[in-house]
């Protein structure tokens, strides 16, 4: 698999490029902004996007959407639940920190379990609502990217609307500390971690486990 992350935005979101070893197929997530760097590291791979797939709608994961869609190509994936934020950037909260963002391309939504096949490698969509109710993270193999709903050491916010902490906490209970314990988690902000290292030692699942909560 060939893969790159980058930065970028203003709130530093882990952009990440993905394609297939063999077909060079490939597929952008969380394009936060900064577009030009993406287009530039993907002509700088040789790679033909074929998918941009955003884990949520909130405005720091989806600024570059548009820019390298109209340049790529490529199909907009995200969940139904979250579709609606692409198009309004006040629901998507990029408006209330002025950096108005608004998606013009249209999306196709991807559901829990479905199955995206990119050249000769699958990556799976599993819903984890709870930062907010469309996140979805994508798995291939032994790696998992999580979006906002896991990270290093903590859990996404849920004091945004739609977000619901009992929710995300199950989500994540259900949906990735079942994975493997080898997998490596690579969130939407900070360093990548792996699945057994957030369920020993993630604070959050520690409180959990002491009052059997969950």
């Amino acid at each position: 698999m060939i893969f790159k992350k980058l930065i970028v935005g203003p709130l530093d979101v882990n952009c990440y490029i993905i394609a297939c070893a063999d077909t060079k197929k490939a597929a952008v997530i969380d394009p936060g902004g900064d577009a030009h760097l993406i287009l530039e590291e993907l002509k700088q791979l040789k790679v033909s996007v074929e998918y941009v797939i955003c884990t949520h709608g909130h405005g720091d994961h989806i600024g570059g959407a548009d820019d390298i869609i109209s340049v790529t190509g490529a199909k907009l994936m995200i969940h139904p639940l979250d579709a609606d934020m692409f198009y309004d950037s006040k629901k998507n909260l990029s408006f209330y920190i002025g950096n108005s963002v608004v998606v013009k391309s249209e999306c196709t939504t991807v559901e829990d379990g479905d199955v995206i096949q990119l050249g000769n490698m699958q990556l799976e969509i599993l819903n984890v609502p709870g930062h907010t109710p469309g996140s979805i993270c994508i798995r291939i193999d032994n790696i998992v990217f999580t979006g906002d709903a896991l990270f290093a050491g903590a859990v996404g916010r849920t004091d945004f609307p739609g977000g619901n902490y009992q929710q995300l906490i199950h989500s994540i209970k259900n949906k990735l500390l079942t994975l493997p314990a080898h997998t490596r988690v690579f969130p939407g902000h900070g360093p990548d971690t792996f699945i057994e290292q957030e369920m020993h030692h993630n604070p959050f699942f520690n409180v959990l486990k002491k009052y059997n909560k969950y």
